[in-house]
């Protein structure tokens, strides 16, 4: 079955990714102290807000583009590619700068509850996106995109 990028094998797609986050990760714990953890949380915030925007954009234009078209498949090569910038874009940043900086800034008197709370949150949020997903894809790719795209908006993110 494809889906609406055009992916047709998601065993093989799944394991790309996770190539990819794994590799960008590495390079982020080279550059973490090189660059600093301020800058590269703002350019992973900036790069997902951007790659998702691009692929909300691709999914509205998708809606009025006949299946059949090659225009259709460069769209669903370009939101593949948006996806890809997207998981690069998290791992500089919001994917492992979060869980060194908690660890940094917790007192050692608290530091084992507070990081369980903390990565209980983490985890209870990733459940919940993950549970709207489908609901949210159903009602509209494109207005669902549109939405985390917001949420990762560098100004945003500043504000949580």
């Amino acid at each position: 079955m494809k889906s609406t990028s055009g992916i047709t094998n998601s065993d093989l797609a799944t394991s790309g990714l996770g190539g990819i986050q794994v590799h960008a990760t590495l390079v982020t714990t080279w550059l973490l102290d090189r660059a600093g953890r301020r800058i590269l949380l703002i350019i992973s915030s900036a790069g997902m807000t951007i790659s998702l925007l691009a692929v909300a954009v691709i999914f509205f234009i998708k809606d009025t583009v006949s299946q059949d078209s090659h225009l259709y498949y460069i769209l669903s090569m370009v939101s593949l590619l948006a996806i890809v910038a997207y998981v690069i874009a998290f791992s500089f940043g919001m994917g492992a700068i979060p869980w060194v900086i908690m660890s940094e800034i917790l007192p050692v008197s608290i530091k084992s509850l507070a990081g369980s709370f903390v990565t209980l949150a983490n985890w209870l949020t990733s459940f919940g996106i993950t549970m709207t997903a489908n609901l949210l894809l159903s009602w509209s790719a494109g207005g669902s995109h549109s939405l985390l795209c917001f949420l990762c908006s560098p100004r945003v993110v500043e504000l949580l």
